[in-house]
């Protein structure tokens, strides 16, 4: 290389570099602007088995998101296993927060706070997820909001639109089932919930009853999943059901006895078709059909009452909005029916998008800048505070439901 081409090489370099650091510094006034007028908050979730974390700032914008599933580990071993999934968390927590806060292009020491799931969950898997923040919190100094998993999940909508309170949130989940009538952040009136199991269980046990991960088709789905793709060819009339809390006029569910009625059916079958428990039946597709409608039905038609509840006792305004969200809400063919209770109704019908309904840090990150925005629970110093592996949602007013003894007239879309 001759002398001129060096020099010409070496200005080039010098202009390049010049150029990438007046970028820099415009990037950092950028952000120095940004953080001046908005608040950021890091949302750290570790409930159950997916390590999230995100920051989010006041304007809903997601300026850096990391998710870490471990539903294949958890698949092995068919469901999950608490020390499991706590030593997953630990392992990844530390690279998940990392990639979430630098993805973001924000310095930790911007950050207004750091928000974490401490309520409801599976205990070693919040205590990882607290002690990881609580170090955070100390190392910079930040102020901490600590979260109801809940809570989450039902503001996660307004991240999206701009949805006014009062309104009716179903959460349906792998851990919850919930009604409840949302007035503000932190105000919460409990309708009704699952007196059992929660509809995420009672589509994975099922789906294990069926052995659906030896199916070609699921094998790397989980339970609820596999469900839900089966039936979408499955016939849903196949299997006759009938729902024993008809009698309770009430918001409460129940999926454990569904559950037994179906496995006894996938007994029967077993016998009429000549296969060993463990086999794939023949009518898979169809009794996974038929026990997702039949739950489906259930989820609505408690959804149904609590809608009459809130309109006679004037709880809902005209304009207010049915929120659904969790992790089943992922479920295609129960959102459309409840979207379908909604159109009935005529009731304004909400639902994130399948990502935002499963557990993340997103939502927690959010739920962190409701709180933020209305002073409340932040904690400076907040070293001695505990998660919760169960706890309720607002006032319980499901008894007063009851009482109200509200009959169902029949939908027509279902």
């Amino acid at each position: 290389m001759n002398l001129h081409n060096k020099r010409w090489l070496d200005s080039v370099s010098i202009c390049t570099r010049f150029r990438s650091f007046q970028a820099n510094v415009k990037g950092l006034v950028f952000l120095h602007s940004i953080m001046k007028y908005s608040r950021v908050v890091l949302g750290i979730e570790t409930s159950c088995d997916e390590t999230g974390a995100a920051v989010v700032d006041e304007n809903g914008k997601i300026l850096g998101d990391a998710l870490l599933s471990q539903k294949e580990v958890h698949l092995k071993t068919g469901g999950i296993i608490p020390s499991v999934a706590q030593q997953l968390h630990k392992e990844n927590i530390h690279r998940v927060v990392n990639e979430a806060i630098l993805s973001s292009g924000i310095s930790p020491s911007y950050l207004s706070a750091i928000a974490t799931t401490v309520k409801p969950g599976i205990a070693l898997c919040l205590e990882a997820g607290l002690t990881y923040s609580l170090n955070l919190v100390k190392q910079y100094k930040k102020p901490f909001i600590p979260i109801h998993h809940m809570e989450a999940h039902a503001l996660t909508i307004r991240l999206l639109h701009p949805v006014e309170f009062p309104f009716l949130v179903l959460l349906i989940s792998g851990g919850h089932c919930i009604l409840a009538l949302a007035q503000g952040i932190s105000d919460y009136l409990l309708l009704g919930q699952s007196l059992d199991e929660a509809p995420g269980v009672s589509l994975d046990k099922v789906a294990r009853r069926l052995s659906l991960i030896k199916h070609p088709e699921c094998s790397s789905l989980s339970g609820g999943q596999a469900i839900e793709h089966l039936s979408s060819y499955g016939d849903k009339t196949f299997c006759k059901f009938r729902l024993r809390m008809v009698k309770h006029q009430d918001c409460n569910f129940s999926f454990s006895g569904l559950r037994t009625h179906f496995n006894n059916i996938i007994e029967k079958m077993e016998d009429f078709e000549g296969k060993q428990k463990g086999d794939i039946l023949l009518c898979a597709a169809d009794i996974a059909a038929s026990f997702q409608h039949a739950l489906a039905h259930h989820i609505v038609k408690q959804t149904q009452r609590a809608t009459l509840f809130c309109k006679r006792e004037n709880l809902l305004l005209p304009h207010s909005s049915l929120v659904v969200s969790g992790g089943v809400a992922s479920n295609g063919y129960i959102r459309t029916m409840l979207k379908n209770v909604a159109d009935d109704i005529d009731m304004p019908f909400m639902c994130p998008p399948p990502p935002l309904c499963t557990d993340n840090g997103v939502m927690i990150a959010w739920n962190g800048i409701e709180r933020l925005r209305v002073g409340a629970g932040i904690l400076n110093g907040a070293f001695d505070i505990r998660y919760e592996p169960r706890a309720h949602l607002g006032k319980d007013i499901s008894e007063q439901v009851r009482k109200a003894s509200i009959k169902l007239p029949p939908l027509k879309k279902i």
